[in-house]
């Protein structure tokens, strides 16, 4: 009797381990995408003020002026760029990813905004690279022919710019609604956090049109919020729950 009951106990357990596993899984790539939202929101949070007081270069406007200052800058806004963009965009992706897996009860929908966070995140990445390379070649040029440094750097910065958004704020923002969106019909997400992430969103897409820029704030800084609760709920994922994007606790 002692060994046929072990031996059902060790076929039950092999027959619910997959189970077991898969749902394991899913916590631990909920988790990583909350580890990864909170990531992003302090990655804006030392950015912003970064660009906007240490080295004031989202201010500058005369060519010259912008690569004087990425002269005197040149470390400092390497590493930036880096941690704000090129791994940041890596992050995303992975944030993209897990966020689709939890929404997959939406599946049109979820594919979608999957597919925008990750090309979203693909510009960003580039636009790093782009950035961090053509500054360094505009700072080696510099040292013998600061005209021609400006000039080059007048070629380079808009297409760090085109790639990184920076006329609005469409991909993020379709982005961000489309989880939402996708969240709010699941009850995969707090509801709260889903109608904020539709306030965001609909900033972002509006800013692309000109007269409606300054939306772009409205984004930026709402979006730090929405990653910050977003983070907390995706690290607070528990093994038992669903891994295909069955409603969670709604606080």
């Amino acid at each position: 009797m002692h060994v046929h009951i072990s031996n059902r106990s060790k076929v039950s357990t092999s027959a619910t381990d997959p189970q077991d596993r898969e749902a394991l899984a899913y916590a631990r790539q909920q988790r990583a995408g909350g580890v990864a939202a909170l990531y992003i929101a302090a990655a804006y949070l030392v950015a912003m003020p970064y660009f906007l007081i240490v080295s004031d270069y989202k201010n500058l406007v005369d060519p010259a002026q912008k690569v004087t200052s990425l002269v005197a800058n040149q470390n400092s806004m390497y590493v930036m760029y880096l941690a704000s963009y090129v791994v940041l965009g890596v992050v995303l992706a992975a944030l993209a990813l897990a966020l689709w897996k939890r929404l997959t009860s939406s599946p049109g929908i979820a594919a979608v905004g999957g597919v925008v966070g990750l090309i979203w995140a693909g510009m960003l990445v580039a636009s790093g690279l782009v950035f961090n390379y053509g500054a360094a070649a505009v700072i080696e040029l510099h040292a013998t022919s600061p005209a021609q440094a400006v000039s080059a750097w007048q070629a380079i910065e808009p297409v760090a710019d085109a790639l990184s958004s920076g006329q609005g704020e469409l991909l993020g923002g379709l982005w961000v609604l489309l989880v939402s969106v996708a969240a709010l019909r699941t009850a995969a997400l707090p509801k709260a956090l889903n109608w904020l992430g539709i306030l965001i969103g609909i900033a972002g897409i509006a800013s692309v049109i000109p007269p409606l820029l300054d939306a772009v704030y409205v984004f930026g800084l709402l979006e730090i919020v929405w990653l910050i609760w977003l983070g907390i709920v995706m690290f607070r994922t528990r093994a038992s729950e669903q891994s295909q994007g069955q409603p969670v606790s709604p606080q």
